[in-house]
């Protein structure tokens, strides 16, 4: 959830719940050190993913900033309370086509909505999909009260000094998301130390496809983005991310933070928030941003970076309803 909005709007891309990806996670297994979990969460409303999109994952293993393992998610038509999912990874050049391509490993897999997860394994893989559990935590009226956005101003005037904005309520504690993760040995990632990961979501219209959405470091996209560029943004490929966006992030920096360019510049370094790829490096413990696990308080995180420590942090705690085992993410809450 901590790409649930981006901009002033607040809203999902194309106003679609379905297509708003939302998290994502890389850590090793806990029961086995040599196998890596990658989680992709999208739709918080946690009912069918859309039949005419890609959800895809994008691996760099080799530091040049383009795919070279694309792992992609199909899901059918819902009938009535059920769906179905098919996975499918290509590997090298192939990986680059935004197309659905490569081998399918799973095919017509049940996605689970109930509290019983569907766990399919396939070889050397394992394999979820379907509502869980929301493990992101956060301070939603907090933020609201913490950022002035009047006049178009987007998040760039947060309120400091003088009263917290903090209420101490975690707004996810019943919340849901449509997640799909999946489990693999460390080995087929290909990668001698760290990989670099991102999501995206395209959607297939009037027979073209459109990248509507994109995952990376968390409440990156949700916090430098306005109104006005999200929709390029969410379009757009890490490759390009440092030449077209390291200006608007300086920009915002010096607004929520007082930096100077040059301050910006070496933060943005220092954090690897561009490009917007979470990297991981398997052989470290999972931390961010070392990957991401589900006690990482990303918002404080990403707070702190904006205002340049100045914002405190929220005091909230990280959910405890997360499983040690396959698929991680807790049963869904009732709704």
């Amino acid at each position: 959830m901590s790409n649930h909005f981006t901009g002033l709007s607040l809203g999902p891309p194309l106003g679609d719940q379905r297509l708003d990806l939302c998290d994502l996670y890389a850590f090793q297994s806990p029961a086995d050190p040599t196998r890596t979990a990658i989680i992709l969460n999208a739709n918080p409303r946690a009912d069918a993913l859309h039949p005419d999109a890609i959800y895809r994952l994008n691996i760099d293993n080799d530091g040049d900033l383009l795919t070279d393992i694309a792992i992609s998610y199909v899901f059918s038509k819902p009938e009535g309370d059920k769906q179905t999912v098919s996975v499918f990874v290509a590997k090298g050049a192939e990986a680059r086509s935004a197309e659905v391509v490569g081998t399918k490993v799973i095919a017509d897999a049940e996605v689970s909505f109930g509290p019983k997860p569907n766990i399919v394994r396939s070889g050397a893989t394992t394999f979820c999909a379907g509502a869980r559990s929301d493990a992101f935590f956060f301070d939603y009226d907090g933020i609201k009260a913490l950022f002035d956005t009047s006049g178009g101003r987007n998040f760039t005037a947060p309120h400091l000094g003088g009263k917290s904005p903090w209420t101490g309520v975690d707004s996810n504690t019943k919340a849901n998301v449509f997640s799909t993760t999946i489990e693999m040995p460390t080995s087929e990632l290909g990668a001698n130390s760290a990989i670099r990961i991102w999501g995206r979501c395209s959607l297939r219209e009037n027979g073209k496809l459109n990248h509507v959405d994109r995952a990376g470091h968390p409440s990156v996209s949700s916090f430098f983005n306005t109104d006005d560029t999200k929709l390029e943004y969410n379009a757009s490929e890490p490759v390009n991310d440092v030449r077209r966006w390291t200006d608007q992030f300086v920009h915002l920096m010096g607004h929520t933070g007082g930096y100077t360019r040059d301050e910006a510049i070496a933060a943005i370094h220092a954090e690897g928030i561009l490009p917007d790829m979470l990297t991981f490096d398997p052989s470290k413990p999972a931390k961010y941003p070392n990957g991401r696990v589900f006690t990482d308080d990303v918002i404080n995180t990403r707070l702190a970076f904006l205002s340049k420590g100045d914002i405190p942090p929220t005091g909230l705690k990280p959910h405890t309803d997360v499983l040690r085992e396959f698929p991680y993410l807790g049963a869904p809450h009732p709704q």
